[in-house]
Parts: structure tokens; sequence; C-alpha cells
């Protein structure tokens, strides 16, 4: 699981505010953090082993990311929290994503957001907006969809990772995810 921190503060919007881009983006990977350790607390009052792993180092308050530890925690049933993005500014919580899908072998990414799958546009502002059950990695790239960033689609179309997007306020939507069913859209090769 890799949780955001758009609720407490985004790099990109500090950026534009004239703070220095890595400072704010430094400033998000933090925050990412803190709703990490959040959902790990709603997690395991709730009966759910959970461990919180850090792309940036902070032993007295989670466990630094390693790949291999990661992949061990996920054998022994843990639901494991990427928090931290990649440890890097510049890059986004869904480049972060697909990167640690990627290293622990995952079959699919899921994106959890406010609307039901992709559109050609922000449905939110267009009523008229376009819903793609299916997309490719290309059409995506070149047609601007703002789903992930760009980085992030490249690196799962390198590996043809798929990718899932749906409301997560849909009531029943991450078990239907997870067990396979259609819901939102699916981003994969032609």
């Amino acid at each position: 699981m890799v949780i955001g921190a758009g609720n407490i503060f985004r790099g990109v919007s500090g950026a534009s505010q004239g703070m220095d881009r890595a400072t704010a983006d430094n400033m998000g990977m933090l925050g990412t953090v803190m709703n990490s350790l959040a959902m790990q607390d709603a997690l395991e009052q709730i009966g759910i082993p959970t461990r919180v792993m850090s792309a940036i180092p902070m032993a007295s308050v989670c466990e630094a990311y390693i790949r291999r530890r990661a992949i061990r925690h996920l054998e022994k049933g843990r639901v494991v929290i990427f928090a931290a993005g990649t440890g890097n500014p510049y890059f986004t919580t869904d480049t972060a994503a697909v990167l640690r899908a990627l290293e622990i072998e995952a079959d699919v990414v899921f994106k959890a957001t406010r609307v039901d799958g992709i559109y050609d546009r922000d449905p939110e502002k267009y009523a008229d907006a376009v819903h793609y059950p299916v997309i490719s990695y290309e059409q995506v790239l070149q047609g601007g969809i703002k789903v992930m960033d760009a980085a992030a689609i490249s690196l799962a179309q390198n590996d043809q990772l798929p990718i899932v997007v749906f409301n997560l306020k849909k009531q029943g939507n991450i078990l239907k995810a997870v067990q396979g069913q259609a819901v939102g859209s699916r981003v994969q090769s032609r």
C-alpha cells in the first residue's frame, strides 16, 4: 500500500508558491509517513498485522524500506505500507507505487481515487467526460490523460504491469478490485 499526503501538503503546490521544489517535495514525503502511520494504526485496531516501511530512514518511527524485508513481511501475511514515496524529490507517490509494485513482483497496481476510473477529462468538472473502461499505456501518455504521472505510466508499461483505477468511496470497490472483478478502468497493453 502506498499512501499520498495531499491532505497534508502537496510539493507541487508549495513550489508554485515560491518554495524550493525539493524542499516542498520532502515535506510531502514526510506527510506520507504521517498518513501511513495513521493507516497502520487503523488496520491494527481491527486486527490486521501491518508494517510501515519508509524510503527515508527514521528508525524510531518505522522501518527503513528494504525490498527483501518487505517481501518477507508480505510472505508472513502482513500488510506493508510504503511511506515517503521513492525518497527522492520530483517523483510522485504514483511513481513510488509502481516502483514498489515492480520490486515486490505484484500482479497489478490499484489506484483508489475520487472518481470511478479514467476519463478523457475531469468528470467532476465536465458532465460529458468520456469514461475509458480499458485504455493502453500509449493512449494515456499520448493523450496527456491525467490518471498518473508519465513516469509512473512509462515504468508500468516497461514491465507490462496493469493499473486499475477505481472510486475508493464506492462501497465494495476495493473487494471487487482485488477479486479481479471489473471495476473502474484498466490501463494495459493494446
